[in-house]
């Protein structure tokens, strides 16, 4: 647990002494010191006062090292955006509406995807975002459309918008689906999924295109995901052969070559056998 460390680290980034907090949350400056010193251990309301102090969920101040995060973590704490695992009633998402209440689908295309990693949080940024509507999913749901950019996803063409259902909570991430994931350090990202989150913290991404390598983030950079629905394309993707075909294909490369052999003579004892 990192609470008598937090408190202590958090209260110097604010340039507040112990008599200052103390007051802030009606306890005396000896009770904060033993806080800090870790030779008191809090109740739970004493939790939750500071966890409204500090503007950070119980969850945070209790599992997160926080002064190991990055300027840009730090940052968003300070602002109110507590975006980690569990137990936050912080993370909250910029969205638009119509006119009869229900949520649109914003649209990110691919030119607003460096404003979307400063402005993800902004509802003016996010209002600025073309909006539409799918008739076929649900009104009771949350989604957004990115543009992909790249092959690592092949066969979905290069240029495909992608739709994804907004998480929540990201224990209920399932290994083996595809998912958008936004951090501040790669942007947007559409990858296969593994959740690790119970054993390590993080998250393996994988392409769908092999050759590209699979890598893994922590969850303390990420800040949304989202469940892949769809996706819109104006081009057909390339048709992927049948197994057979590719045995086939696999037989007939041996047989030209076995044939190049025997037409120049020569033993080519540098290429090998598929």
């Amino acid at each position: 647990m990192y609470f008598t460390s937090n408190i202590k680290f958090l209260r110097k980034r604010r340039g507040r002494t112990q008599d200052d907090v103390a007051v802030a949350l009606n306890l005396k400056r000896s009770t904060l010191s033993g806080y800090e010193n870790g030779v008191a251990q809090p109740g739970i309301d004493i939790l939750v006062s500071f966890s409204r102090y500090f503007n950070l969920s119980i969850d945070t101040l209790l599992k997160i090292d926080i002064s190991k995060l990055s300027e840009s973590q730090l940052g968003e704490l300070e602002r109110g955006y507590d975006a980690y695992i569990k137990g936050s009633n912080l993370r909250v998402l910029a969205t638009t509406v119509g006119t009869d209440d229900v949520e649109n689908i914003e649209l990110v295309p691919e030119k607003a995807k460096a404003g979307y990693t400063t402005g993800y949080a902004d509802p003016e940024f996010i209002g600025e975002l073309p909006h539409f509507r799918l008739p076929f999913l649900s009104g009771k749901r949350k989604y957004r459309t990115f543009q992909l950019k790249g092959d690592s996803m092949f066969p979905i063409p290069d240029g495909s918008w992608v739709t994804g259902e907004f998480v929540q909570d990201w224990n209920e991430i399932i290994s083996g689906k595809a998912y958008i994931i936004f951090t501040l350090n790669d942007g947007i990202v559409f990858k296969v999924v593994e959740n690790n989150l119970k054993t390590d913290g993080k998250l393996a991404l994988y392409s769908l295109n092999p050759i590209y390598e699979p890598y893994e983030v922590h969850i303390n950079e990420v800040k949304e995901i989202w469940k892949f629905v769809n996706y819109i394309s104006s081009e057909i993707p390339d048709p992927v052969l049948p197994e057979k075909q590719l045995f086939q294909a696999v037989a007939a490369m041996k047989n030209d070559l076995q044939r190049l052999k025997a037409k120049i003579g020569t033993d080519i004892t540098d290429i090998q056998e598929i």
